[in-house]
């Protein structure tokens, strides 16, 4: 009898609840103080009684109880949530207010703050199975191939890998915006100025096609399609991305000291120019190896074709029609290099030092000759 009374009053000292209603929990337990104390608690919340408050640390995962046989009191914020454990198994929510805890029960509890993600110690699913839990809680799954941008009452916050995510919704309005790591390529959706936050870049390549540009898209070295001039985004994942750029402005080959024997045996050097023009880039850029080295090869074949019928003194005097011959011959070869021709033309002859040395005798001759006429003609 008197075992019963000290249980008595060890559980109306513990609950600060009334007499008869210790007495009775204490009947109902068989004379056990846990189950007795069990029995007094509330199954919507725990009963009052004097005890030590724990302190808000700020941090997820507040220290657990103290030592057990002392009481405390937990006050939640309205900037958290609590979660109530008995020997590490999730017992319950604890909702914004005061609870006082029967430390000898091997309960304790973990705070968390309502501005962070909610990362429990256990398997997401151990505590959805609470609804008053998952009513307070946002779940975001993410496929595999999929990254998502979150945001956070209209501002973005960070990138969230595939897994499950789960968020507090008390406090904040949560959203999300998925990209699918197969297609590389972002659209318009997205704003730019976004796009070029640093928190992104490690997740984003950037190519940019310049207004005299155009660039050739490729996907795993698989070709997709031109690129117009402006600034491109991909998101980076399992597929590799490579932008080849074709510069669309006329450009200039200038071949110099180009040795080439005429007819009679005479080695001499041309300097050349042909101006050409990239009509359909992936002909050029992809179908062909160099098509720089090649349009040089091309002429230099072509000079050696005409240069190699014609004698010096043929040559020197139709110079200027070599030019045109090359351009009518190179057009042919327009389509399958990708190149539209625009003009051919010689620069320099440039002769051996002998005949260089006749053609200024011969030249200094013909002064010569001039001047003893003119003088005749005035004598006379």
């Amino acid at each position: 009898m008197s075992n019963r009374i000290e249980i008595i009053r060890a559980a109306r000292k513990l609950t600060n609840l009334d007499l008869a209603a210790c007495k009775q929990a204490v009947d109902q337990a068989g004379g056990d103080l846990e189950t007795a104390l069990r029995i007094l608690q509330s199954p919507g919340s725990f009963q009052a009684m004097p005890g030590q408050r724990f302190k808000t640390t700020g941090t997820d995962v507040p220290p657990s109880l103290p030592q057990e046989g002392r009481s405390m009191r937990v006050f939640i914020s309205q900037e958290e949530r609590a979660l109530l454990y008995r020997r590490g198994d999730y017992v319950r929510l604890l909702k914004p207010g005061r609870h006082f805890i029967i430390p000898f029960l091997k309960y304790q509890v973990e705070r968390h703050n309502l501005n962070q993600a909610f990362r429990p110690p256990q398997h997401p699913a151990i505590y959805l199975r609470d609804p008053d839990l998952e009513k307070e809680l946002l779940v975001m799954d993410i496929p595999d191939h999929q990254i998502a941008l979150h945001f956070e009452d209209g501002h973005f916050i960070e990138v969230l890998q595939s897994g499950r995510h789960l968020f507090w919704k008390a406090l904040k309005q949560h959203a999300f915006k998925a990209a699918d790591l197969t297609r590389p390529e972002i659209q318009g959706d997205l704003d730019p100025a976004l796009l070029n936050q640093e928190r992104l870049t490690a997740y984003l390549s950037v190519h940019t096609v310049e207004p005299h540009e155009q660039g050739l898209l490729f996907y795993n070295e698989e070709f997709q399609r031109i690129l117009s001039p402006g600034r491109y985004y991909f998101w980076k994942g399992s597929t590799a991305v490579r932008v080849l750029k074709a510069d669309m402005r006329v450009q200039v080959l200038d071949m110099t000291g180009q040795e080439i024997m005429t007819r009679d045996k005479v080695a001499i050097r041309i300097n050349f120019i042909c101006q050409y023009q990239i009509t359909h880039p992936r002909t050029a850029l992809v179908q062909l190896k160099a098509y720089e080295e090649q349009v040089y090869i091309l002429m230099q074949l072509i000079l050696r074709e005409y240069v190699g019928t014609l004698t010096l003194d043929e040559l020197l005097e139709k110079k200027e029609e070599i030019g045109g011959f090359v351009l009518e011959k190179i057009r042919e070869k327009s389509e399958s290099l990708g190149l539209q021709f625009i003009y051919a033309g010689v620069k320099d002859i440039i002769l051996p030092g002998e005949i260089r040395a006749i053609l200024n005798k011969v030249i200094e001759a013909e002064k010569n000759a001039l001047a003893n006429i003119i003088t005749r003609r005035e004598e006379t």
